[in-house]
């Protein structure tokens, strides 16, 4: 039997549909080439120079760049190198870098999301979101960035784990690629994901519970009281700090992603970036049947103010993602507390 390849895939995609297309699927190529060579750096582990931290350098947002982080964003802008990208912006990068303007494509990019677990062994992977470069581009570099995400043209990520996958969007459905040793290609593995609306599995980095506003700590506190608390139901809990490998595995098999604010300084507007992390994974999210909020808000729908802009997150099966804006709606309210609704009723589930 015959195996869908990525370069197929993508051809049978753009022949029908023009010029936009054609360069959406040539970038999309030019995007996995890097990553196997981003795959084969990783895979040298401590072996490799680029595992060692760097700590005279920090990136766009004040983080602490690892040299496999910088190595990263290398490969993938010189891979852009006459490519259908006008212009490249990067997490690694403080501003956009101009490569074409005549060029279509605006490029925004996470090289290596999940870095912090580079030295663990742990599936990290490249994040990557396609926007139209606009007519201004040129004179403005930054303003292909300021599109809500509701304009991307396709998005995806890359995993570097087990396997080498490709989990993408183009508007129409999500499909994942895995990479194949034996024929030197991405091949199609599953087509047409949906998540499941009702959710038995989050994902949320607990040990930041007290920092919480009450609202969301509220509704964690009814998922641990599982069928005896006023949701009905047991929850398990999933927490890898990789943002892909938790993505990969809500697309997969169903669940809930949280990552919010809180009150400790420089998490008061979230941690995830929204530009080239929150809008690509709220657009492959939303193309599988999900939903992706900030708690309040459709991600897509968020008109940026900058390029590093941090947004909290929350994504996944929808009515859970509908259940707890509902709890942070109430953010604490006395009906919250109250223990006359501390079971099952009317404002609660």
């Amino acid at each position: 039997m015959s195996q869908t390849t990525l370069d197929s895939f993508l051809k049978a995609y753009a022949e029908p549909l023009g010029d936009t297309a054609k360069d959406l699927s040539n970038l999309i190529l030019a995007l996995a080439g890097s990553a196997l060579e981003v795959r084969d750096l990783i895979n040298q582990g401590a072996l490799s120079k680029a595992f060692a931290e760097d700590t005279t350098n920090r990136n766009a947002d004040g983080d602490t760049q690892k040299a496999l982080d910088v190595a990263a964003d290398d490969i993938f802008l010189s891979g852009l190198n006459g490519s259908t990208v006008a212009v490249y912006a990067s997490e690694e990068l403080d501003e956009p870098v101009l490569l074409n303007p005549e060029k279509s494509l605006a490029l925004a990019i996470d090289p290596l999301d999940g870095s912090s677990n580079i030295d663990t062994n742990v599936s990290i992977g490249t994040i990557f979101s396609i926007l139209p470069a606009g007519d201004n581009v040129g004179d403005d570099p930054n303003s292909p960035f300021m599109q809500a995400g509701n304009h991307q043209l396709g998005a995806g990520f890359f995993v570097y784990g087990p396997q080498t996958s490709l989990v993408m969007t183009l508007g129409d459905g999500v499909v994942i690629f895995v990479f194949s040793n034996r024929l030197n290609c991405f091949v199609l593995a599953y087509q047409n994901l949906r998540i499941a609306r009702d959710a038995r599995e989050y994902a949320v980095n607990a040990s930041n519970y007290r920092h919480w506003h009450t609202g969301f700590r509220q509704y964690i506190d009814d998922c641990l009281a599982g069928e005896d608390g006023p949701l009905d139901k047991n929850y398990n809990m999933r927490w890898i700090a990789s943002l892909v490998a938790d993505t990969y595995r809500i697309l997969i098999r169903g669940g809930v992603f949280y990552y919010p604010s809180d009150e400790r300084k420089g998490y008061q507007n979230g941690r995830l970036r929204l530009v080239y992390e929150a809008n690509p994974i709220a657009f492959l999210i939303e193309q599988a049947g999900g939903a992706a909020t900030d708690y309040h808000t459709r991600i897509m729908d968020i008109q940026p103010d900058e390029l590093h802009q941090r947004v909290p997150l929350a994504f996944g099966s929808v009515n859970e993602i509908e259940r707890v804006e509902r709890y942070c709606a109430e953010n604490g309210s006395e009906i919250a507390k109250s223990p006359l609704f501390n079971k099952r009723g009317l404002f609660r589930g």
